[in-house]
């Protein structure tokens, strides 16, 4: 594991670098960028194995990149260990800027249900793991898979597996309500 995670850190810092000292004639100089941004959509649609489109939310994936192989702990909320509720929160906070709330529970009753295929990117997927009631909460980011703070810590999983689709219990989007809330107040 801590030979990908450096392999994919060198893969970052040889764009950067590219980024800064390649120049192409009557071109804008911005391209450099949009070419390293796509560069970035490339490689993060091959690791997480998700087609990542023009619409994709970047910070979305960076953040969940940034966190891949983080250990689990339960009641943890930091790099050291994280779990899933956890992960969730801070990932919303980072990403979407919302202030959700910290168990898998309790962010159920922040959302509208949404069916599996009608799932979007940023959704949150829940399920019931050896339990009648929610006891877990992932992250979706398309193509039927989610990242999640999993027993072998922050990973990207499919729905599909046949683990998680046994105990798949439903998908939600966060209501506006909450959305309105939290949105900055008028002029500074």
């Amino acid at each position: 594991m801590k030979k990908i995670v450096l392999i994919i850190a060198l893969f970052f810092s040889v764009l950067a670098v590219q980024a800064q000292t390649k120049t192409v004639p009557n071109q804008p100089a911005d391209k450099p960028a949009d070419e390293q941004e796509s560069l970035a959509k490339d490689y993060l649609s091959q690791i997480m194995k998700v087609a990542l489109s023009a619409t994709s939310n970047m910070k979305l994936f960076h953040f969940v990149y940034d966190w891949i192989g983080t250990p689990y702990r339960f009641g943890g909320h930091s790099k050291k260990g994280i779990d899933c509720s956890a992960f969730t929160k801070q990932l919303y906070s980072d990403v979407f800027n919302l202030d959700i709330k910290s168990n898998s529970r309790d962010i159920f009753s922040m959302v509208n249900p949404v069916a599996k295929d009608e799932l979007k990117e940023g959704d949150l997927v829940f399920f019931k793991i050896h339990s009648r009631r929610i006891s877990h909460v992932g992250i979706y980011l398309g193509d039927n898979r989610f990242a999640h703070a999993s027993s072998e810590g922050v990973k990207i999983s499919s729905l599909d597996d046949a683990y998680y689709s046994r105990y798949f219990y439903k998908g939600g989007r966060v209501l506006e309500e909450f959305k309105k809330e939290l949105e900055p107040s008028g002029g500074q």
